[in-house]
């Protein structure tokens, strides 16, 4: 269930400390990471690695930086992010629900400086996989967004813009590239020593790596729906992705959904036009279709709360693959299953996050 602790937490030296750590009636003092989510609410959380700061006018710290890790000479840089899955789900997740803002004056008109920042959001639900994607970063601030079933993480220090634009530089499959270029031009023009290259669009497999994992994370759905009341009962078992048809940019999101789609055996699909946000929808319409995906996440599984729903929704799918089985004739099974998936869920077992990708290994 959810928290209801308002700690500030923060990963120091991969070691979890308490900062602020305020304590509400009948609620336990002690945090047990792995063990997330039973009585607490986290209202702010905090992740720093060394001497990190959001202060971009230190000489001192960007030489370090600079002269720790070599942009311009990848055999060079630590083993330990040179992870492709970690690199591309990372990318899938900012590209399905996350922003790259980089502003285009330098300071705003009250005279402050303006910096760049890179926010995730995650649906409430999914603290603890928040939680690890911010311990894997070892940057970046954990809000709960005000008036949204939802956790915002922000990085926009140095260190932590650095770090993520070289980790999904290269990994892009959508037109939020544009942002991560202007970050990369940004970086670039800040230092004169920095020199990142902007990749193009990665336009390999999607069963290369876990870019499509990322993505389903943020933005995909795993339907079941059962209808009864005509004379034929019927059983659908889907899965589902919606995109906005125009960013903000202006540019349409067509090709990469056309390229998923065509990977999952189906179509895209023109929705809710008669609406100012019309929309792209691509959904499964094949059992083949289906286990297409399946074996895609068999290589690069879920961490958020939808491999919960994914795992339910196989058991329907197992009717489907079956010769013998009809799913129609397990209609009463199919409910309960459907019963307990998405927002009804009230159950969660968090232990696929066990498998999640470690950088520091």
């Amino acid at each position: 269930m959810l928290p209801a602790l308002n700690p500030t937490i923060c990963w120091k030296m991969f070691n979890l400390s308490f900062l602020n750590l305020t304590q509400s009636a009948g609620n336990l003092l002690n945090f047990n990471f792995l063990g997330i989510l039973r009585d607490y609410t986290l209202e702010f959380i905090c992740c720093n690695i060394l001497a990190c700061s959001s202060n971009f006018d230190s000489n001192s710290k960007n030489k370090l930086l600079l002269n720790s890790i070599n942009y311009n000479n990848s055999d060079k840089l630590n083993k330990n992010i040179f992870n492709l899955n970690f690199n591309s789900y990372l990318a899938g997740l900012i590209e399905g629900d996350g922003t790259i803002v980089v502003p285009k004056t330098e300071r705003s008109v009250k005279g402050r400086i303006n910096y760049p920042s890179i926010q995730i959001v995650f649906n409430l639900k999914d603290l603890p996989l928040a939680l690890m994607v911010q311990k894997n970063l070892k940057h970046g601030s954990l809000n709960k967004k005000k008036g949204f079933n939802a956790y915002v993480l922000t990085i926009n220090n140095l260190d932590g813009l650095l770090l993520i634009s070289f980790l999904i530089n290269g990994y892009m499959r959508t037109p939020k590239i544009f942002a991560l270029w202007s970050l990369i031009d940004w970086l670039n023009n800040k230092f004169k020593n920095l020199h990142i290259n902007k990749k193009p669009l990665d336009n390999s497999s999607l069963k290369s790596n876990a870019w499509l994992s990322g993505l389903i994370d943020a933005e995909g759905h795993f339907s079941v729906r059962v209808t009864t009341t005509s004379k034929y009962p019927k059983v659908e078992c889907k899965f589902e992705l919606n995109q906005r048809k125009i960013t903000q940019r202006g540019n349409d999101n067509l090709d990469f959904l056309d390229f998923i789609a065509i990977f999952l055996l189906t179509s895209v699909k023109s929705i809710r036009n008669n609406k100012p946000s019309s929309e792209y929808r691509v959904r499964t319409t094949s059992l083949k279709g289906n286990l297409i995906l399946e074996d895609y996440l068999n290589s690069y599984p879920l961490f958020s709360s939808k491999f919960l729903d994914y795992k339910d929704w196989l058991k329907v799918l197992n009717y489907f693959k079956s010769n013998y089985l009809k799913p129609t004739n397990f209609i009463k099974e199919i409910i309960s299953i459907k019963s307990k998936m998405k927002n009804n869920r009230t159950e969660f077992n968090w232990d696929h996050l066990n498998n999640f990708y470690n950088l520091d290994k």
